[in-house]
């Protein structure tokens, strides 16, 4: 998967050297902007926020068509199948991206965005309106990070950090006076749910069954099971599946490795089992989605 830094390369087309930017960016955007980033979804492992100022945007998320206006925001988790279709000519929001490795370092962040907003995002549509004093108060915290960026700092990637946490208190405030539906879990479930997250991402590729992740938190398989669908709406099995899939996507499309070697690499049985698996979740096979490039 991209991080930020390569994912923000391939869409501005600048040397590495020309970007600054290696944890966090934020920008003002428009349509034309907006929708370069389609060829880049659900391989980019970061998170991001998108307010709309102006006009509407139409995404799909999940197959449903939802029109975003004038006071959403909505959110764009490592992974989401979210296409933008189109929008008005008069539109014009402003992003903020934020590198999954970052926020999964910050304890804090981590489990205000996995209690709240991943199942929001994950479980309902990825939007939530602000009204105008709420808009007013996130679109002045994204633009202060999109200000800051562009500092000579000796402390900016300190101070990026703190702005970005204290963003995500500010929506987690929103959250918490009823913006949006949130799970009511307990501390155990949060501790197990964060250390399931550190635990497949980093052992996904060779370990599918969720026995193995069981063992490793010293639960059983029912009980991670039910931590799991609580926090995401999902199984272990499809969330372990989603990052596959989201592996092997961008391996097919930026390596020149085999199809042999990627399922060796993500320790299928053999090429078979891999393109069947592929073929079923894709809805196409990895050699016709090699060809796409």
């Amino acid at each position: 998967m991209y991080n930020l830094q390569s994912y923000l390369q391939a869409i501005t087309e600048r040397p590495t050297e020309e970007l600054p930017f290696h944890e966090f960016f934020c920008s003002e955007t428009n349509l034309e902007q907006t929708l370069l980033t389609n060829k880049m979804q659900e391989t980019l492992a970061a998170f991001s926020y998108t307010l709309i100022r102006q006009g509407t945007l139409h995404i799909v998320y999940n197959r449903q068509p939802i029109t975003l206006r004038s006071g959403d925001l909505y959110f764009y988790s490592p992974g989401m199948q979210i296409s933008i279709t189109s929008g008005s000519d008069d539109y014009r929001g402003i992003c903020l991206i934020a590198d999954e490795d970052v926020t999964f370092e910050s304890t804090a962040v981590h489990t205000a965005i996995s209690t709240a907003f991943l199942p929001t995002a994950e479980v309902g549509k990825p939007v939530i309106h602000l009204n105008d004093q709420q808009a007013e108060m996130i679109g002045k915290r994204m633009t202060e990070i999109s200000l800051y960026q562009n500092t000579p700092h000796r402390h900016l990637a300190e101070g990026l950090r703190t702005l970005y946490s204290m963003f995500i208190f500010d929506l987690m405030d929103i959250v918490e006076l009823g913006g949006v539906e949130k799970l009511h879990v307990g501390e155990r479930s949060v501790e197990l749910f964060d250390g399931f997250m550190r635990l497949v991402s980093r052992h996904f590729a060779e370990h599918h069954d969720i026995g193995f992740y069981a063992s490793e938190l010293c639960i059983t398989t029912t009980h991670l099971s039910r931590i799991v669908r609580q926090h995401t709406g999902r199984t272990v099995v499809d969330y372990i599946n989603r990052l596959l899939i989201l592996e092997a996507s961008w391996l097919l499309l930026h390596t020149d490795q085999t199809i042999t070697t990627i399922a060796e690499q993500l320790h299928f049985a053999n090429q078979h089992n891999f393109s069947r698996f592929f073929t079923r979740l894709k809805g196409i096979s990895p050699k016709a989605y090699r060809m796409k490039r």
